[in-house]
C-alpha cells in the first residue's frame, strides 16, 4: 500500500534517468513520511506531488513545498554532496524517523493552506497591523506572511504528533524549539516561529474533537494575537 501510494505521487525531474529510481535516503525519508502521505492523499484528498530533484545547491534544504498549477509539490533535494540529515544531528538514531515524519507533516501542513485558497491571508478578525504597514517595505511584509505560514506549518506538524504519537510529544516539540530558537543570525527570520512553538510546549494545547489542521489553526491564531496582529479582532471584541 506504502509503495503505491507513494509511486502514485512521484514523479522525477525530467533530467533524471527513468532507470535511476530513488536513493536509500530519498527511500528512507518517504518511508518515514508515508502515513502523513498517506492521509493527505487517501483522507483530505490534498494535489500533491513528489519531486525528486537530481542535482541542486549546497544551500538547498532537503525537504521543501512548492506550489504549481494547483498542485502542491513536495521537494526532494539530496543528491547535491550534502548531508540531508545534518539538520537530525543532535537527534537519537532511534527518534529520527519521526522527526522526518513531523517535518512532512510540516509541509502537508503547507499544502492544506494552499489548497484552501488561504495562502498567506490571515484568518477572520485579524488584519496587519497598519501602523506598520505604513511604513514597511514589500520585502519585510513577505518575511512576516511566510513566518506565519512556517507557524502554521509547525503546529500541524505538532498537533499530527500529538494526535499519532502522543508519547513522543515532548520529544519532538523539544527539537523543534531548539531549530527554531533565534539567534544573533537569525533573529526576525521568516522561520523564527518560537512565538507559536511557546504556546505548544504540551499537546494539551491541542482540541483533539477538531479536525486536524483546524487544531493547528486554533493555535495558531493565538500566536498571531501575541506577534501583535490583532488589531481587527481587538475591534470587533469592543463592538
Amino acid at each position: 500500500m506504502i509503495k503505491r501510494i507513494l509511486a502514485s505521487l512521484l514523479i522525477l525531474s525530467s533530467s533524471l534517468a527513468s532507470a535511476a529510481g530513488l536513493t536509500d535516503m530519498e527511500t528512507r525519508w518517504l518511508t518515514a513520511g508515508s502515513a502523513v502521505l498517506t492521509y493527505a492523499k487517501k483522507e483530505l484528498k490534498l494535489p500533491i506531488d513528489i519531486i525528486v530533484q537530481p542535482t541542486g545547491k549546497p544551500t538547498d534544504v532537503p525537504l521543501a513545498l512548492g506550489f504549481q498549477d494547483g498542485r502542491c509539490k513536495l521537494v526532494l533535494t539530496m543528491r547535491n554532496g550534502s548531508n540531508p540529515e545534518e539538520i537530525l544531528a543532535s537527534v537519537p538514531e532511534a527518534q529520527r524517523t519521526l522527526m522526518i515524519e513531523a517535518m512532512v507533516a510540516h509541509e502537508i501542513g503547507h499544502c492544506w493552506r494552499y489548497a484552501q485558497g488561504v495562502w498567506h491571508a490571515l484568518p477572520a478578525g485579524f488584519e496587519e497591523n497598519a501602523g506598520e504597514a505604513a511604513h514597511d517595505h514589500a520585502q519585510l511584509q513577505e518575511l512576516e506572511e511566510t513566518r506565519r505560514e512556517e507557524g502554521f506549518a509547525d503546529l500541524s506538524a505538532l498537533a499530527w504528533v500529538q494526535q499519532r504519537h502522543p508519547e513522543q510529544y515532548a520529544a519532538v516539540a523539544d527539537w523543534m524549539r531548539k531549530v527554531r530558537a533565534p539567534s544573533a543570525a537569525s533573529a526576525g527570520a521568516s522561520h523564527s516561529t518560537m512565538p507559536w512553538l511557546q504556546l505548544a510546549q504540551s499537546g494539551a494545547v491541542f482540541d483533539t474533537g477538531l479536525p486536524l489542521f483546524e487544531q493547528a489553526g486554533s493555535v495558531w491564531r493565538q500566536g498571531l494575537m501575541a506577534t501583535g496582529e490583532q488589531a481587527g479582532s481587538q475591534r470587533l471584541a469592543g463592538r
